[in-house]
């Protein structure tokens, strides 16, 4: 009975519990190579994510530094046509205080040149005489003061 047991067990009992313990193991060896894979995909993100870091890093190191440039080139541009504009404005002023002063230097010689005729025709309208030339010599030095 024990023989015909193990017979049968052997038979038709023992291959189907080999058959899945047989699948089992292979479930388990891929799933324990899926695993090994899927570290080194991991791993091999992971490095792609510090160069990728890296790289972002640098880039703005030099979008930084290419703003810092552009920034200080554009203010020593306003500088300088500031300093353009303050000269031109100097300029300006200097010559429209010389055209000012020429003005009334002319504006002067003719009040000058009139009160000068004025004084010669009253001195030739009065006799010729020396107290009333120099009286009438003060009075001209006192309208031109």
């Amino acid at each position: 009975m024990f023989f015909i047991l193990a017979w049968f067990t052997m038979k038709f009992v023992w291959p189907p519990i080999v058959k899945a313990l047989d699948e089992r193991a292979n479930k388990i060896a891929d799933g324990l190579a899926a695993a090994d894979k899927a570290k080194a995909d991991l791993a091999l993100a992971e490095k792609k994510v510090v160069e990728e870091l890296r790289k972002a890093r640098e880039s703005a190191g030099d979008v930084r530094t290419s703003a810092e440039k552009q920034a200080s080139q554009l203010i020593d541009e306003a500088r300088a046509e500031a300093s353009r504009i303050i000269a031109a404005a100097r300029e300006a002023a200097e010559h429209e205080a010389g055209a000012a002063t020429q003005r009334a230097k002319e504006a002067l010689r003719d009040q000058v040149a009139h009160l000068a005729v004025a004084g010669a025709e009253k001195i030739l309208r009065r006799e010729i005489d020396a107290k009333v030339h120099a009286k009438l010599l003060a009075n001209l030095k006192q309208e031109l003061q």
